[in-house]
């Protein structure tokens, strides 16, 4: 079975420059990061993702691969990805949410408010397993805080969903408050499922970033912005997505 999301009904009033940019940003070091061949590849990822047990000092990196110290990681972890799905899954969700946000919240803030929320996804999972010694990378933490800030502004916009279920395929509008909440709730009973100690998904970031980008939101709106906005009383069809994120 396959849940997707594909696009929306929310209007946006400006361009939205830091989605487009930080979904290149993410494509091209991306990108680099597959040119590099499987070994320096993965110490890409000891060197510039956020590895908790060197976070909290515990632990430490060989000399070669200490290139930026430990708080710096917070933030390169944020652009690096682990494969072609975790990339494309998470600017999917990025460019399908983040426009909308960063048009509440205007370009300036809403890259302050993106990096706030990866940080702070980053530090919840760290907590949650301060010993760990894989690191961490990802979008996802970061994009999780921009899912919870959608949530608090636009509950009730339609969110086209393609599901596939063997040969039935069927694009469905779901209300962003289920689509949203579903998510947030399938990722809190996986964290607190989860045992930690290995490589796998980082469920604590995305409860985390999702938390903070929902609380975020009153001080990071633009001034007019109403949260909880209702649905817009305008026709909406399944049949006619919106351009692609190059589009």
């Amino acid at each position: 079975m396959l849940i997707l999301p594909l696009y929306d009904d929310n209007p946006r009033t400006t361009v939205p420059l830091v989605t487009y940019g930080l979904i290149a940003a993410c494509t091209l070091v991306f990108l680099w990061q597959e040119s590099l061949g499987p070994r320096a590849e993965a110490e890409l990822a000891f060197a510039y993702g956020t590895v908790p047990a060197v976070l909290f000092g515990t632990g430490e990196l060989p000399p070669q691969l200490q290139l930026v110290p430990p708080w710096v990681t917070l933030f390169t972890s944020m652009f690096l990805h682990g494969g072609w799905l975790h990339l494309l899954g998470n600017m999917l969700y990025l460019w399908l949410f983040g426009r909308g946000v960063e048009s509440a919240m205007g370009t300036a803030r809403y890259l302050v408010f993106y990096l706030l929320c990866g940080v702070a996804a980053a530090l919840t999972q760290a907590l949650a397993d301060p010993a760990a010694e894989v690191p961490m990378i990802g979008a996802s933490g970061a994009i999780a805080g921009t899912l919870g800030a959608y949530l608090v502004l636009h509950p009730r916009a339609n969110v086209v969903v393609l599901v596939w279920i063997f040969i039935f395929v069927r694009l469905i509008a779901v209300p962003a408050v289920f689509v949203l909440g579903s998510w947030f709730l399938l990722q809190l009973l996986s964290a607190l499922a989860s045992t930690g100690g290995g490589p796998g998904v980082a469920f604590w970031a995305h409860v985390g970033g999702f938390v903070l980008g929902m609380a975020l939101v009153p001080l990071f709106r633009r001034r007019g912005v109403p949260m909880l906005q209702p649905r817009r009383s305008v026709a909406f069809s399944t049949r006619r997505p919106q351009r692609g994120p190059w589009g």
